[in-house]
């Protein structure tokens, strides 16, 4: 059985939904109105499906956010955990239709416990997963006081509830770089171990990784130790190739984003100028790196001298160094751990949305790992997670 019992399981992405009073709770007063709240909405019958919940009509009555009177309406694919894939849907949902474990840590860390997880980070779901919802926000100030107050909650009350457990991942002020420091020190000093960010800050109206816009952040996070993490569709381009297209083409080709950013990265002065910082490809799969390494290298032979990249090292080496590639159930990535770096692999869970295999996941690793040795079946599914994320196991566990 490669997957032995004193290999703790750590995932390196899951999400944790919002609890209504989130904001609500730590905003100063004159803000409240403004800041982000739950509100009642009944909402048109043609964005949702089934009839569960519905008022007269023909709507539904949902649970949706609002931030300076913008309505983000609650997807339903967020929180399927406990549900069954003919279940599943796009409508926005309720927080009873949920299973606590969504958005309480104490029901968390149950979940965790019935899926065989030991540790995990969580990304947001209202802020979007890098907090660019706050990107959009006209009052800067609520924008700024609304992302410490997610990174708040996440270190003094999530992951407090079991800081050997819930691994703090914390957001940034994108809009200003001065304060994303200032964010980036004031979070670690309470415990942060790593950081959300766009896998492509361009579509965002944000400088690209080819400037130096950047630089103050990455020397941050490398002085602070941390990871940035990249989770596909941060940078609000989802690939979709047709406007007519299922939703199935957008969720099949999500991976692409991660792709995009791999390659973005090692092409432009990022590593080069911080060689050590660390960057993690969240939910995008590795079985397609040994192909994208390949081809990077023959483009970085073939026509290197006549464009503004370096000369002297290539990306796969690069990568090797810099980037961690992060998967849920990837059979052929995991065949072919060693073209992808068996030191650069993690594994998450995404709970509780639809591509978990909540509360199957300990078992489909392990049938996964069969015919894996046990020393890289342990960098996989622990060693390279709490190496990367500075999150050593406890001297009493």
């Amino acid at each position: 059985m490669p997957l032995q019992d004193h290999m703790q399981l750590i995932s390196t992405d899951d999400h944790l939904i919002e609890h209504p009073r989130l904001w609500q709770d730590r905003l100063p007063k004159k803000y409240l109105d403004a800041g982000p709240k739950i509100i009642e909405k009944e909402l048109p019958k043609s964005i949702h499906s089934g009839d569960g919940g519905r008022g007269d009509g023909g709507t539904k009555i949902a649970e949706v956010w609002q931030y300076e009177g913008r309505i983000y309406p609650y997807i339903g694919l967020n929180a399927v955990a406990g549900k069954k894939p003919e279940e599943y849907g796009a409508e926005p949902t309720r927080y009873e239709d949920m299973i606590p474990g969504c958005y309480e840590p104490n029901a968390r860390l149950r979940d965790m416990d019935i899926d065989g997880v030991h540790a995990t980070l969580s990304f947001p779901s209202f802020p979007r997963f890098a907090g660019t919802v706050f990107l959009e926000g006209e009052d800067k100030e609520l924008a700024l006081l609304s992302v410490q107050a997610w990174n708040d909650y996440v270190l003094d009350e999530w992951c407090a509830t079991d800081p050997e457990r819930l691994i703090p991942l914390v957001i940034l002020p994108l809009w200003s770089i001065e304060e994303s420091v200032k964010e980036i020190y004031r979070t670690a000093a309470k415990g942060a171990r790593t950081i959300s960010f766009p896998e492509n800050p361009h579509p965002l109206g944000l400088p690209s990784f080819h400037t130096d816009h950047w630089d103050p952040v990455y020397r941050a996070a490398v002085e602070t130790g941390q990871p940035l993490c990249v989770h596909f569709g941060t940078s609000g381009k989802p690939p979709i190739t047709a406007p007519e297209a299922p939703m199935a083409v957008m969720t099949s080709l999500f991976g692409c984003n991660s792709m995009y950013a791999t390659v973005d990265l090692l092409f432009s002065p990022t590593f080069h100028n911080h060689p050590e910082l660390k960057f993690m490809l969240s939910e995008g799969g590795i079985g397609w790196v040994p192909y994208m390494l390949e081809r990077m290298d023959g483009v970085w032979e073939k026509h290197r001298f006549y464009q503004n990249i370096n000369q002297s090292v290539r990306p796969s080496d690069l990568f090797a160094k810099h980037i961690f590639g992060c998967f849920i159930d990837d059979e052929f990535g995991v065949a072919n751990r060693h073209l992808v770096g068996i030191d650069n692999i993690t594994w998450e869970g995404d709970y509780p949305h639809s591509d978990s295999n909540w509360p199957n996941s300990r078992k489909i690793v392990h049938d996964t790992m069969l015919e894996v040795p046990d020393e890289d079946v342990h960098k996989i599914v622990e060693h390279n997670a709490r190496r990367l994320l500075n999150f050593p196991r406890s001297a009493t566990v």
